[in-house]
Formats: C-alpha cells, structure tokens, sequence
C-alpha cells in the first residue's frame, strides 16, 4: 500500500506545525494564544485550520476529551529539510553555497553561533 505524503504546509500552516512542535499535542485555544503574538488571528480562524489541517494529514486530532487535542502529524525534520531543499533549488538553482552566503549577509549572527556552524562543518567534513 502507498504511503501518504501530506502536501508541503503553507505559511500559516507551518506557523502551527511550529507551535505543536514546540509545545507538544494542544488545544485549539492554546495554539491560538501561541498564535496571537502573530497578528490578530480569531480564534474560528484557527479552529478551521486545525481542522483543514487535519484533513491534510499535518496533523492528528484527539477527539477522546471534551477539548480536541491537536498534534503534529509529520515529523519537524524532515518537514523542514523538504522545505529547504526546495528553496535551494527554486530559489538558489541548486546552490547551497549561494543559499548559506546569503543567509549569512541576510541577518546579523552571533559569534557564537557562528562557531558553531564551523564547528558543524569541521564534523561533517570528518564524516566524509
């Protein structure tokens, strides 16, 4: 039998994977207080898409409480190196070094993250 593969999560959608990742399986009202430092986002707004979502397969709903309890369904991961290597490839033609080199000038970065990228890249030249 064929494995389901949700569709990549939109922006709003991943905005809410994030949440879930972060916090664990929730209620529709505590991904909307999540999500109310994001905008003014009403909280039927985030119950239909919890619920489309849902149909999507991103995620899995609880219905065994009075409150439907939300989870994510697809793995934090691998979701987000598809999502990387899409824009890698629609956006930087492939390119990881154009994609790192402008990541670099995009934002300031701390030395000490900056180190640690080095550090990531010193052991996975040992790898190889």
């Amino acid at each position: 039998m064929a494995r389901h593969v949700p569709p990549a999560p939109t922006e709003g959608e991943l905005a809410i994977l994030n949440i879930l990742w972060q916090q664990g399986a929730s209620t529709v009202r505590q991904v909307h207080e999540s999500l109310r430092g994001n905008g003014n986002t009403r909280y039927t707004t985030t119950l239909k898409q919890l619920q489309v979502m849902a149909e999507k397969r991103l995620v899995d709903r609880d219905d065994s409480q009075k409150s439907h309890v939300y989870s994510a369904a697809i793995e934090e991961s691998g979701t987000k190196r598809t999502l990387v290597a899409g824009v890698i490839d629609r956006v930087f033609d492939g390119s990881v070094q154009k994609m790192v080199l402008h990541a670099l000038e995009a934002r300031d970065i701390a030395d000490e993250e900056l180190d640690e990228i080095k550090r990531m890249l010193v052991e996975r030249e040992k790898r190889k």
